[in-house]
């Protein structure tokens, strides 16, 4: 089995990916706290492998677009 380069070495299968991400909510509960909806599901897509790291944290700390409502900037 190869490596997959957008996941570390540490983190290639799902079981290692559950289990960095259950060390990074260690190291810092407040992303379980401050946790939205949208970020759980963020970290479950990490897990199954279709979202790197980088990718959940950028998807997570954008800024939301919801239909029907105007935020001028």
């Amino acid at each position: 089995m190869c490596d997959n380069p957008k996941f570390g070495p540490n983190a290639q299968t799902p079981e290692q990916r559950a289990y960095v991400l259950q060390q990074i909510k260690a190291a810092n509960p407040q992303l379980v706290r401050n946790a939205t909806p949208y970020a759980h599901r963020l970290y479950g897509r990490y897990i199954a492998g279709e979202l790197s790291w980088d990718e959940v944290c950028q998807l997570r700390d954008a800024p939301q677009v919801v239909p029907g409502i105007h935020c001028p900037i």
